[in-house]
């Protein structure tokens, strides 16, 4: 009878053990499972993908609660623990990352980790002035606006590059490029320097040379060029015009300028009183080009320049019909004529 009780006994207790190890392997298995979901389980709550920024001033709690505005809850339930329970706020990386649609927490986490962030499309806008320029530029880096207008203001900067304050307008060629959101002012500068280079490369630096000017000079009349007309059909028109000039050492005469050294780029009329201002810009005043470009030239521009219309023209006004195109002409008389009919247009406009 003792012998059958520990038997039975025995039996009991292997099958309580059996239980148990069924039920720890449910309960593991159950955790497994949790575990799994919510690691893979999709972070973003959009159909579409998101964009993350973090910048220098985020802490790994800024950052979830960035996340957090995106995301569902059960991808933030996988994603939060894994941020706090690991260095990641020893090492937070700054930049733009993609968060997309069925991206899990496991791979949104080595995603911010690594610093695996995307490029974006930065374009370089025509604009007037180094602050107009730093002002856009800041709007869509992490750099501030301040801190790029700090640089392109800096004759230390811009000699670096090969510039000055004056000609570093002439570095940026307007176009789309792929960079970081998170890079610095030496690598805006070193990448537009690349730019720049590889857009001159070839035959526009063989056609400057052979028209003896360089990049910078043929930029600058390019930004003039930009200013007299929208027209892209007649600037090699305007452009032969202005090569005539330069070649007789006649002065260029260029009413862009004045609004440029005004800082007055709204002016609809330029008065002769206006042609009065000492101003190195001032080219009424000085034989020559400006020290510099008065804006970013257009591609259109510097190949206008590049390719020049020839012919004996030195003298244009804006036609009577306001169509932004001009009038040529060979003589001053003739000129005169030409600028008779359009100041009779402004004055019938009440244009002043």
């Amino acid at each position: 009878m003792k012998k059958l009780n520990s038997q039975t006994v025995g039996q009991s207790v292997a099958l309580r053990s059996r239980i148990y190890l069924y039920v720890a392997a449910a309960a593991l298995l159950l955790i497994i499972g949790i575990i799994a979901f919510y690691a893979f389980t999709p972070v973003s709550k959009a159909d579409s993908t998101q964009y993350l920024y973090i910048d220098d001033d985020d802490t790994q709690d800024s950052v979830i609660i960035h996340l957090s505005a995106m995301s569902h809850t059960a991808g933030m339930t996988g994603l939060a623990p894994l941020m706090r329970h690991s260095n990641y706020s020893k090492n937070i990386r700054t930049g733009r990352y993609a968060i997309e649609p069925k991206e899990g927490a496991i791979a949104v986490f080595r995603k911010l980790k690594n610093g695996q962030q995307a490029s974006m499309h930065l374009t370089i806008p025509e604009v007037r002035t180094m602050d107009r320029l730093a002002s856009v530029l800041g709007k869509k880096l992490m750099l501030d606006s301040a801190a790029i207008a700090s640089a392109l203001y800096s004759e230390e900067v811009c000699q670096k590059y090969g510039y000055d304050t004056c000609t570093v307008a002439a570095m940026f060629v307007p176009n789309t490029y792929d960079v970081y959101w998170n890079m610095s002012i030496d690598a805006l500068m070193q990448r537009m320097e690349k730019e720049h280079d590889r857009f001159w490369q070839g035959d526009r630096e063989s056609k400057a040379a052979q028209m003896q000017l360089t990049p910078i000079e043929v930029c600058t009349l390019a930004s003039i060029i930009d200013e007299e007309t929208s027209n892209n059909a007649e600037k090699p028109m305007i452009a032969g015009m202005y090569l005539n000039r330069l070649k007789t050492n006649m002065p260029l005469q260029a009413d862009p300028t004045i609004k440029f050294a005004l800082k007055q780029f709204e002016l609809k009329r330029i008065w002769q009183k206006l042609l009065t201002i000492q101003s190195p810009y001032n080219t009424y005043k000085n034989i020559g080009l400006p020290p510099g470009p008065i804006k970013i030239a257009s591609i259109q521009g510097i190949d206008a320049v590049l390719n020049a219309a020839s012919h004996d023209y030195l003298y244009m006004c804006a036609k009577e019909d306001f169509s932004g195109t001009h009038n040529f002409a060979r003589t001053y008389q003739e000129h005169l004529k030409n600028a008779a009919k359009y100041t009779k247009a402004l004055n019938e406009r009440g244009i002043k």
